[in-house]
Formats: structure tokens, sequence, C-alpha cells
């Protein structure tokens, strides 16, 4: 017999009813199990009072939500979805309804990692259990180590521990998927409940359906199967923000609607088959670089407000009125540097940004117009629809050299250079910024270089159709250098 009689399989950030770790172990190790969902008002609450009510994340994680229950039900269960403080609600429901177990998937952020040892405290001191697996990546924690068994703070090196440990065993034993069909007949039927709506939770719709992002688990396989064909090219068309190159599948990863195990799998096997074997070793990596990062943040939990070399916080920023006139510049697209405004107006009105230009704006604000990669980040996060802790905080620290494998402090993106590589027919640029698109392919990376003519005939007044540059390139570089010299014996 199971050891548990009645389990909660509490879903977070795995929202599928397949190769679900916790779900799987709750069902082998339970009579029967019930599923349930919180929206965590300690998590929506500062959205809302930052005005960010028609949130596309709040509205993913619903729509999501709605084919989980439905997929569930056809299995003999159901989804529990309540809106309520999860640190209390799980506890609490856990005592309604008789659960001896919680069964969870590991969250690395310092606020989840907290959250998750009050609810373990609370269900102890009734004579309940809290048991957390990993799913979220392929390895964590300590499972990668260097050979003084020390966690890796170096990427390269720790890429080739972790391959190496992947293919030491020949069964690709990390890789397979948890056969929770198996024991599917141990879901606990629940009552039809209706799910609070957004609207209840004091939400707005966004534009979510309009952007045509594909919600929940059928989302997720509806963009790896496009991605599949594409997966050979990979290396060749990733840096390219005009051209259909990324999976597009990073708000499926954030939210679980896709497995890990399932987009590693895809690129292992194409590895071993030569079939764009080059593309695949390339998307495998980014995938790597994502358990990287996870790992950072599970051993240096500082990173998320300081250095995470901490030299680096000694550097002295941009602050004052000019340097939030800046960063407003900067928020809304308007720096003067077309690639830079095209990503922004990207991310401000889809809430997607193409990963070359994370790296070229995250770069501006902080090498070109000198201001604190935190107040980046802070944006990134309000505004991402894959915004994850991990993974974009390491970002921004590589950006601002003050992280771990970081990019030197005096590599600083040159915004024009950056334009004419990888949109040279300004291509994504027209796309976001129209006003410009009656200039030459040459012309559209640096219109304040145009004279009042050429101007003209493409129906432009710097100024007023289009900002000018607020920062000079160059100046703006030394400027950093001076800024970084701070670090430079150490660095």
């Amino acid at each position: 017999m199971p050891p548990f009689d009645t389990a909660l399989v509490w879903f977070r950030r795995d929202l599928r009813d397949f190769d679900h770790a916790a779900l799987y172990h709750a069902l082998k190790q339970s009579r029967r199990v019930f599923c349930a969902f919180i929206f965590d008002k300690t998590i929506l609450q500062p959205l809302l009072e930052s005005g960010l009510k028609a949130d596309r994340r709040v509205e993913f994680i619903h729509a999501s939500l709605l084919e989980l229950d439905t997929a569930l039900r056809a299995l003999g269960g159901g989804l529990i979805v309540r809106h309520a403080e999860a640190a209390a609600e799980i506890p609490r429901l856990a005592a309604e309804l008789g659960a001896e177990a919680v069964f969870i998937n590991h969250d690395f952020e310092p606020q989840a990692a907290a959250r998750d040892a009050e609810v373990a405290a609370a269900l102890s001191a009734h004579g309940r259990q809290l048991l957390d697996f990993k799913d979220h990546v392929i390895f964590e924690k300590d499972e990668v180590l260097t050979l003084s068994e020390r966690p890796f703070s170096i990427f390269t090196p720790y890429k080739n521990a972790w391959l190496k440990k992947l293919h030491a065993r020949s069964d690709d034993f990390y890789l397979k998927p948890y056969p929770v069909d198996a024991y599917r007949a141990r879901l606990a039927a629940v009552a039809n409940c209706i799910m609070p709506s957004l609207e209840e939770m004091g939400f707005e719709r966004s534009n979510l359906s309009t952007l045509h992002i594909p919600t929940g688990m059928s989302g997720g396989q509806q963009l790896l199967q496009d991605f599949l064909p594409r997966m050979g090219r990979y290396d060749s068309t990733r840096n390219f923000p005009a051209v259909k190159g990324p999976s597009y599948l990073s708000i499926h990863l954030r939210f679980g609607t896709v497995s890990i195990r399932t987009l590693a799998r895809h690129a292992v096997e194409a590895i071993r088959s030569n079939a764009g074997s080059t593309g695949a070793a390339t998307w495998l990596s980014e995938l790597i670089w994502r358990d990287f990062y996870c790992m950072i943040l599970h051993h240096h939990p500082r990173v998320a407000e300081r250095a995470f070399k901490p030299e680096y916080d000694a550097i002295r920023w941009e602050s004052g009125h000019a340097a939030k006139r800046s960063f407003e510049d900067w928020c809304a697209g308007a720096t003067g540097y077309p690639l830079v405004d095209a990503a922004m107006m990207q991310l401000n009105q889809t809430g997607y940004m193409h990963n070359r230009l994370r790296m070229v704006t995250a770069c501006f604000l902080i090498k070109d117009l000198g201001i604190d990669w935190r107040w980046g980040e802070r944006y990134f996060a309000q505004h991402l629809n894959d915004f994850d802790l991990a993974a974009n905080n390491g970002g921004w620290q590589w950006a601002a050299s003050t992280g771990c494998d970081a990019q030197p402090y005096f590599r600083i993106f040159n915004p024009v250079t950056q334009s004419e590589k990888f949109d040279p027919e300004g291509a994504f640029i027209r796309r976001y910024l129209p006003q410009l698109s009656k200039l030459h392919n040459k012309q559209i990376h640096t219109p304040w270089l145009l004279g009042k003519m050429e101007l003209a005939l493409a129906g432009i007044t710097l100024g007023e159709d289009y900002p000018n540059p607020i920062v000079q390139h160059d100046a703006a570089r030394k400027r950093t250098l001076e800024r970084y010299a701070v670090v430079k014996k150490t660095a």
C-alpha cells in the first residue's frame, strides 16, 4: 500500500499534467491525490499596486490553468484554484482535504524558498509533510560541482561538467519523463469549483490574445513542434531579431507548460543524429545557461540584490534628475538609437524581447547611460512575459560585468555596429519604429547623421518624429571606463 492515504500536489511554475516530478511522486506514493493552484496575493498585490492590472503573465497563467483543469478532469481529477495568501492557504487546504503530505517542485527564488519553509513549518506543526522534488531544471543545487566539490562560477567548465554528468549514464536517465499516466487512477475527483476570474482578482484583460501567444500545454507543444524543424539552424539565426530564429518557448519554460527534460532530450537526440547538430548544440547550451543561473541563485541568493562580485558594489552610478530622465527615455524607447528603441518598444508592446536585444539594451543602459543595472533588471521584471529571477538577474549582471562569468567591464557594445550587424536591412527597426520606415537600409541605423534634405524626404524631423541621441557613445564609453576604474585592479 502507498505510504499516504491522501496527498495534495501544489502546482506553481509547473502547469502541466505530464512529465511532472511532484505529481508523479504524489500519485505513486498516495492512495488519492488532490491538485491545487493558489493565485498568491503576496505575489499579485505588488503588481496591482504598481498599476500592472493588464498583466499578460497573470492572464497566461489563468488560461493555462483552465486547460490544466480540463486535462486533469479528463483523467478523473480536477484542479482546486483559490485566490489567497499561499503560505496560509496551503496548510489550510491540506487540513480541509485531510492530506498527510503536500508535494511540490523546487523553486529557487529566495522569496519562494522562504514561503516554502513557512509552509513546511505550518504543515509539520500538524503532523503533515512538505515533500519537494527537482523538476524545473536538469541539474540543480549540488548536482554539478567542481573537482573540489564547490559550486562553479564560470560557465564553460560548468557546461563541460554538466554534459559529462548527463552522458555518464547511457540510458539518458536524467532526461527520462515521469510516467504520470501509469498512476492517474489515483487522482481525486473534485467538485466543479469555479476558478476566480481575472476581474475578481483585480486584473484586466491584456493584449495577450491579439499577440497570438499560445497558452497552456497545447501552446507549448505547438511552439515546440514549430521550432524542431528550425532547431538545426538555431546557431545561425538566433542573433537576428527580424528572423524567426528563437524557439519562443521561454514563457512556457517559465510557467512549466513544457518539460525541460523534453526540450533537452530533443536537442541531445538531434546532436547524436548529426541532424542540425550545431544548431541543436547551441540551443542545448542555452538550456544549460538556464541551469547555471538557477544554481548560482541557489548558492548565492545575495545576487538578487547585490553584485556577484562584491567589489563591483563600489561602482558609483549616475543619479539625480538627469539619470532619472535618461532612464525614462530608455524605458520609453526614446534614446535616439533605433535598435535600442525598437527593442524597448517590442518589450513594452508585447512583453517579449529578443535575446540579442536584451544584451544590447542592457549594455546601453549600464555603459552608455551609466545607470545602475538594478534599475533595468526591475523594469524587465515588471514587463517580461517570461520573467525568471535567476535568468534575468544573470543576464543583467553579465551585461554589467558584475556577475559570474560576465563580459569584461571594458567590453562595451556599440549600439550602431550592433544594429548594422544584427538588423542590417532595418527590418526589425521598421516594425517597431514605423516613423523611420522610409529611411534607406544604411541610413536607418544613424538618422542623426543625415542632412535635413534626406530627413525631409523620409518625412522625419529629428526632435519631433524621432529623438536625437540622448548620449554620444564614444564619450559615454570613456566615462564608463573611468567609472569601472574602481574595480580595474581586481577585474
